[in-house]
């Protein structure tokens, strides 16, 4: 009865235990700290996320800013070309005819007065032919201008001016001429010869390197920002990264950016989202595109965004400091309370040590405790009387099975052994069966001694040996030293009735089974294996935790009654242990005490009084 009780209150103690781990305070705590955290990162998150919108919205206006001040100044640029055009030819040009009159001293003056932004001035036929220019009035004997992309541009669409790409201008032959990059404006004019009216192309390029740095200057100016210039065709005329673009380690979106009308785009291009503003420069049909990548904003909010991130954390530390000092402050009454209670000894419980102080609240409660474990106190023997007799009620009517379908296949078998006159085979059967029955009953008795119970299984065994008409071998291999130690009813035949009906039965005539028992130390082991189908660990796992997983065919004890049979008359360290692989077999082993067979020892097992000791 004292075993018993012990083993409530080490129950109970337990459960005292996994529930003080996640006490009130750390649970108060806990939840305060975690909706703070959450309330705080939320508001930082809003913060942060109207703080990013107002920087997306502050850069975009800086850079429109910074690109119509640049669209101002190449705007500029672009005119004061297009004037120079004009000057070359109303002031050069018209009204002259070539049959008398020379453009080289009118070009020369506009080229020495204009050289800081020009490379060169040229002026042809239709035809190709050169009629003048500066500051190189010679050009390649086997060039054809007719050929080039910009004198066709101004045949082509005579009303427009047309300005190029970059590129290098090399039409002109002489050993002082440089080859420059250049953008090449072209357009119609209208020539006279010998008072015949007849068109050319004015040809003038302009320095590429003024453009090159104007647009140095504005992307100088920020690192997490850029400005390229495309024309109406996505063709780049000027990029911050020409050289790697030119060599294939870079790419731009130009040719979906010439297509942008004028304002602010977003864009996904290699992977990341970037806002595009395009702004035209007027009458050349090219586009300034100012690029900001998403990382340009975290960048451009860099100590804002750190900021942010160290008041969060401030915020989050002193909200804990504090909840540590309210939760501590209301909790500590209710700790002494817990802990008071958590002070047991045998099973039972002092009512005068339970806390009684604190709030209000505390108090009845402590009260409240002090009165139920009176009752608890009370009702403790009674609850514990109730259980052993309800066990030794489930155990008595567990091994008092029989299962009908195992004794009608044996007795029809004798009778069909009668019938063939078969009269010693019957002899036999009835003699085990007798046998079987006789240590089933055991007067009684739920603990014998090892040798009874393998004689038992034996019994059972050459029984089943008859019926399957020697389809299996069973070989046994038991130390006489463990004959004369207790066990619990009812142990062996269980294991080996599954190990027929589950491990072998589909197996023909191969079927092996080994029954070995051993003693080591205090403890004997005895071993049923067999050689059948096996079982997954998955299945071998819930063996002796799921009771309707294994149910027997034979006698109804199923491997988790053995268990628990076992483990409740030893201790929780014995009982069976299972192992089994698929297609190889399974083994089951008992695990028990060494405890000699003798009639004081049955009678303390069988009264829930044994001390656990055995042999050592």
């Amino acid at each position: 009865m004292d075993k018993r009780k012990n083993r409530i209150s080490e129950r109970i103690s337990a459960l005292m235990e996994r529930t003080g781990n996640q006490g009130i305070q750390s649970t108060v705590l806990v939840s305060f700290t975690v909706i703070s955290v959450l309330i705080v990162v939320l508001l930082g998150f809003s913060l942060y996320q109207r703080f990013m919108m107002r920087t997306r919205v502050m850069m975009t206006e800086s850079m429109e800013q910074l690109m119509s001040q640049t669209e101002y100044t190449l705007e500029d640029y672009l005119t004061s070309m297009r004037r120079i055009s004009d000057a070359m030819y109303y002031d050069a040009i018209k009204d002259k005819d070539l049959a008398k009159d020379s453009l080289d001293g009118e070009m020369s003056l506009l080229y020495e007065a204009n050289k800081d932004n020009l490379v060169s001035f040229a002026v042809f036929r239709r035809d190709g032919l050169l009629v003048s220019a500066s500051p190189v009035s010679t050009m390649k004997a086997d060039l054809d201008v007719r050929e080039e992309p910009w004198f066709n541009l101004a045949l082509e669409k005579p009303e427009n001016l047309h300005f190029s790409t970059p590129h290098v201008q090399n039409i002109f032959d002489a050993s002082s001429f440089r080859y420059y990059w250049v953008i090449s404006l072209s357009r119609i004019v209208e020539l006279t010869s010998s008072g015949v009216p007849m068109r050319g192309v004015l040809l003038v390029d302009m320095n590429y390197s003024t453009i090159e740095e104007m647009m140095n200057r504005v992307n100088n100016s920020s690192s997490y920002q850029y400005f390229y210039l495309c024309d109406g065709n996505g063709e780049l005329i000027y990029h911050p990264r020409m050289i790697q673009i030119g060599a294939g380690k870079y790419k731009e979106n130009s040719l979906n950016a010439s297509d942008y009308e004028d304002g602010v785009h977003e864009e996904f291009f290699e992977g990341e989202r970037r806002v595009v503003i395009v702004k035209t420069i007027s009458y050349t049909g090219w586009k300034l595109v100012g690029v900001i990548p998403t990382s340009g904003f975290r960048l451009g909010a860099g100590s804002t965004q750190y900021f942010t991130i160290l008041v969060l954390l401030a915020t989050i530390l002193a909200l804990l400091v504090i909840y540590r000092l309210v939760t501590n402050r209301i909790t500590s009454p209710i700790l002494r309370l817990s802990r008071s209670i958590q002070k047991m000894e045998g099973g039972r419980v002092d009512p005068d040590s339970v806390y009684i102080g604190g709030p209000t609240e505390v108090r009845q409660l402590g009260r409240s405790l002090q009165g139920s474990f009176r009752q608890v106190n009370a009702l403790m023997e009674d609850v514990v009387r109730e259980q052993e007799e309800r066990r030794r009620s489930e155990l008595d009517a567990l091994q008092s099975q029989i299962n009908p379908h195992f004794l009608y296949n044996t007795l029809d078998s004798i009778v069909w052994m009668i019938e063939g006159e078969r009269n010693d085979d019957a002899v036999f059967m009835v003699t085990q069966l007798a046998s079987l029955f006789r240590i089933s009953l055991s007067k009684g008795r739920t603990v014998i001694s090892i040798k009874d119970e393998l004689i038992h299984a034996r019994n059972y065994m050459n029984i089943q040996k008859v019926r399957y008409k020697e389809a299996f071998e069973i070989t046994w291999d038991i130390s006489e030293e463990i004959l004369d130690y207790c066990t619990v009813k009812l142990v062996v035949q269980p294991i080996l009735e599954n190990a027929l009906y589950y491990g072998i039965d589909a197996m023909g005539d191969e079927g092996e089974i080994l029954v070995r028992g051993t003693k080591k130390g205090g403890d004997i082991y005895i071993a049923v294996s067999d050689n059948g189908l096996g079982m997954p660990k998955e299945t071998v796992d819930q063996l002796l935790v799921d009771e309707d997983r294994v149910r027997s065919h034979g006698s109804g004890v199923g491997l988790i009654n053995v268990h628990k049979r076992i483990m409740l008359r030893f201790g929780r360290q014995y009982g069976l242990m299972i192992e089994s692989e698929p297609d190889e077999g399974t083994t089951v082993t008992i695990h028990l005490p060494a405890v000699p067979y003798t009639e004081e020892n049955r009678k303390k097992l069988e009264h829930g009084q044994w001390d656990g000791e055995g042999e050592r």
